[in-house]
């Protein structure tokens, strides 16, 4: 019995011998990555970038002039995905076919799963909304379409102006760009004083063809919602156009990836982390210096540079063209030299969520990307070199410390429940996020 007990023994102290030895390195990554996250803190706290529940809507990033209640994130939940408010559509077939969500969809990380998204006059959905094309109906120019790759939603609460030249909202990097507000229809709202999301939507749903009156959202099922969450605003102001891009911001600003393994790893889940993951993360905040740029709370930032990438218009694509003021980013809504071709630096979380990266689509993978940011080498000829930003500069990584990366970018980052801000149905019943023929056999509706 005793040569048992002793065997026994043996093999408990050599378990716990190689646990132990396997968890030194582990303790290490941990306080090396904590050390780094720390540093990159713009407040010196790691608790700087951890995101709130998505319901904790006092501490969801919001406009002071349009409070988060979960009534109206409800409301612009439902509009957000309903197809019964595409009444605008340029073609009979488009009509009640597409929603917001048709170049936004959860299953791409709240962007477009095809390479140019589509809303009016697109068909189909696929898998991930890979599969959404042209009708065959529609002309080229009637699309919409757009000719800079839709960016993603989530953790959008935190950008402060949107889209790739930043030019909604008039509030923080937009301050001092006031002479350029009145001179393009589409940032004539900034003067309201709305932060950007807000701005956005308040052209948004009209340039995406939404409509909204009492009578569509009356025969959608709208009406005591908006009765509810608007019932202070007289009856003849609101069911219209502002009030539902009130609730439409809401709901995206509630969009939070915080349930990546990253977040948890912040929470102090430190398992929750793979080994990988945490490598890659050191060199995020470390050698591969992504942290130089993307160092605000959704891991995006308000900078904006040159990296020399290619337009949409340099490869197939719906109505772009090389004069596209989109193509010269910040520079096409300033007006000024030193703007041009540089756009926002994007948060970055579920990003691997899709395919197709950068403001023309032109890298088609995180491996790409990596690639692309690791050799820092311009695509576009266009972008003269005097022009490339000075962050731009080769990484050095080697091949498993891009790998250890790109996991980290991949699977780090991603929170892998998107599907909790798609609602089970809308009010008009129908299908999510498109209701073409095509789509709803891609779907599965019924």
């Amino acid at each position: 019995m005793r040569k048992g007990y002793v065997v026994i023994l043996v093999v408990l102290i050599s378990i716990l011998s190689c646990t132990k030895d396997q968890m030194a390195p582990l303790i290490e990554l941990d306080n090396k990555l904590r050390s780094l996250v720390t540093v990159a803190s713009p407040n010196g706290k790691m608790s700087f970038y951890v995101l709130p529940d998505e319901n904790d809507l006092v501490n969801v990033p919001q406009d002071p002039k349009n409070q988060l209640t979960a009534a109206k994130v409800q409301l612009g939940k439902f509009m957000f995905h309903d197809t019964g408010l595409a009444q605008d559509a340029k073609k009979p077939s488009g009509m009640g076919t597409y929603s917001c969500a048709s170049c936004h969809n959860s299953d791409s990380g709240f962007k477009s799963g095809s390479f140019q998204g589509i809303a009016d006059g697109g068909i189909g959905y696929g898998v991930e909304g890979e599969n959404r094309v042209m009708d065959t109906q529609y002309e080229q120019n009637e699309l919409d379409v757009q000719s800079a790759r839709p960016l993603s939603l989530v953790n959008v609460g935190y950008v402060t102006n949107t889209f790739w030249n930043g030019q909604f909202g008039g509030g923080d990097v937009n301050i001092g760009t006031e002479d350029v507000w009145e001179l393009r229809t589409d940032t004539e709202r900034n003067a309201l004083g709305f932060e950007g999301i807000e701005t956005q939507n308040f052209d948004g749903l009209i340039s995406h063809r939404i409509s909204i009156s009492k009578e569509i959202l009356e025969e959608n099922g709208y009406i005591e919602l908006f009765d509810e969450v608007f019932g202070d605003i007289p009856e003849e102001s609101r069911y219209t156009i502002e009030t539902a891009s009130f609730a439409f911001s809401a709901y995206i600003r509630t969009i939070v990836s915080n349930r990546a393994p990253f977040q948890k790893w912040l929470k102090g889940n430190k398992q929750e982390m793979s080994e990988k993951s945490k490598k890659g993360a050191i060199l995020f905040f470390s050698k591969a210096n992504c942290s130089n740029c993307h160092y605000s709370e959704n891991l995006g930032s308000s900078e904006f540079h040159a990296l020399g990438v290619n337009d949409m218009y340099q490869q197939p694509s719906y109505n772009t063209s090389k004069e596209d003021r989109r193509n010269l980013g910040r520079g096409g809504f300033t007006g000024r030299d030193r703007d041009l071709h540089k756009f926002k630096v994007p948060g970055i979380y579920n990003n691997a969520d899709g395919d197709f990266f950068f403001h023309g689509a032109s890298i088609k993978t995180i491996e790409e990307l990596v690639d692309y940011k690791n050799n820092a080498v311009g695509e576009n000829p266009d972008v003269s070199k005097n022009r490339i930003s000075s962050k731009f500069k080769p990484l050095n990584l080697n091949d498993e410390e891009k790998s250890d990366l790109v996991h980290f970018l991949k699977y780090g980052l991603h929170d892998p429940n998107l599907d909790r801000y798609v609602p089970e149905y809308v009010p008009s019943g129908n299908c999510i996020p498109n209701s073409d023929t095509q789509s709803k056999i891609d779907l599965g509706c019924d």
